[in-house]
């Protein structure tokens, strides 16, 4: 199979598309994925299954209701991508995340149908266990901000389709004037947690060693398992993340890239149809239909014009970097001169805090910078913001052709 963008109608054309889809989610759920997109993938399990296997280790599973892809991530301790409320698309925060694991748990033992206000009860009651609220976390219905987090959670369930609205809606149950009715899916449970462990097997009890338990993977100690480990690590980080930096591998993981780096990129692009570019620092699997990515740059907006400009301004800054202090002054600027066509609250004072906060997550997500935690936060730029910089324009005289006779 050559790289190329084939029809498509085209063998291979379908397979890169069932992969692909594949990659922008995970977990594909019947009823609430589009009926030929889950067709698709189900066709080409068999051939995605093998590849995934062999080049990364992730599992597919797949059957008549669902196809989960087994993602591990390459990064656990990446915190640059959260889940978002589908709705208010607000970054989840830890409580969020606590809640719905507690969630899904109930809903493991829960009947085929459930109530959101029984579902919260059921939350409220497991938050209350001993072990858990040693930790520091406490959770109760008392507030409206604390309804608001339990209604984030069932948003997200409902977009996984570990639940299905029967009747009544989240907003009711928000103003408390209403509940939700919500069908129970076990089989989508089921396949949520991807992990190289079970829960089970671990013994650590600190809650940061557990998680870092469940995706530890023990590899022989001969060569052939060592290089299939290297070359699983690399592949999850050219597919997962938006570049990879060579300062961020190990020497040895650096070595079979170097060694290895035209055959792991090849595989890639005929699978996928991202092609690799290759710079002094490092390696980008750029997507020429701008699909398989969640945060983008540029793109339409206020917010996603500010972060160009303010990625401009860092880029120029270089190595020596920009403090956040500085971003946020040159963001009221940047609003003055923009104002007839920015979102009006933009010049209101303190605006600029909240605008640069978000500017610099989507950077951060994208691994053009880093934020050297201080008073005054010191951001630095990454090799690959050098895109970004606008150089002076470099005016030449041309003189014109001498006339014929």
């Amino acid at each position: 199979m050559r790289a190329r963008g084939p029809a498509e109608g085209d063998s291979s054309g379908r397979l890169q598309r069932a992969a692909r889809l594949l990659l922008a989610r995970p977990l594909l759920v019947a009823g609430l994925t589009p009926d030929d997109e889950f067709r698709l993938v189900r066709t080409y399990a068999a051939e995605l299954r093998e590849w995934f296997d062999r080049e990364t280790g992730w599992r597919l599973v797949a059957d008549a209701q669902t196809i989960r892809l087994m993602k591990l991530t390459a990064d656990p301790q990446d915190q640059t991508h959260p889940a978002r409320d589908p709705k208010a698309r607000t970054p989840f925060s830890r409580q969020r995340y606590v809640l719905t694991c507690l969630a899904l748990a109930a809903l493991e033992r829960a009947d085929g149908q459930i109530t959101l206000g029984r579902l919260a009860e059921d939350v409220v009651l497991a938050a209350a266990d001993p072990a858990l609220a040693a930790t520091g976390f406490t959770f109760a219905l008392d507030r409206r901000e604390r309804r608001a987090d339990m209604v984030a959670v069932v948003r997200l369930l409902l977009h996984w389709g570990v639940l299905r609205r029967v009747a009544g809606h989240e907003d009711a149950y928000l103003g408390t004037s209403g509940d939700v009715l919500y069908d129970v899916d076990r089989r989508v449970i089921a396949g949520l947690l991807a992990s190289s462990r079970g829960p089970s097997m671990i013994g650590d009890v600190a809650p940061d060693g557990r998680l870092a338990a469940l995706t530890v993977e023990v590899v022989p100690d001969v060569e052939d398992a060592r290089n299939r480990a290297l070359r699983h690590r690399l592949t999850r980080l050219l597919l997962e993340q938006p570049v990879v930096y060579y300062d961020e591998l190990t020497e040895a993981e650096l070595a079979y890239l170097t060694s290895q780096r035209y055959a792991i990129l090849n595989r890639i692009t005929q699978l996928t149809g991202l092609v690799g570019e290759v710079r002094a620092e490092g390696v980008a699997m750029v997507d020429p239909a701008d699909e398989l990515t969640d945060v983008r740059m540029p793109a339409e907006g206020m917010q996603s014009h500010l972060t160009l400009l303010l990625a401009e301004r860092i880029a120029v800054a270089g190595s020596a970097g920009l403090r956040v202090s500085e971003l946020h002054r040159h963001t009221r600027e940047l609003a003055r001169a923009h104002r007839s066509y920015w979102r009006k609250h933009a010049t209101d004072p303190g605006a600029e805090v909240e605008l640069v906060a978000t500017a610099l997550d989507a950077l951060r997500a994208l691994k053009l910078i880093t934020v050297e935690p201080a008073e005054d936060p010191l951001v630095v730029a990454r090799p690959a913001i050098a895109r970004y910089a606008l150089a002076e324009p470099t005016i030449r005289e041309t003189r014109p052709a001498a006339l014929r006779r």
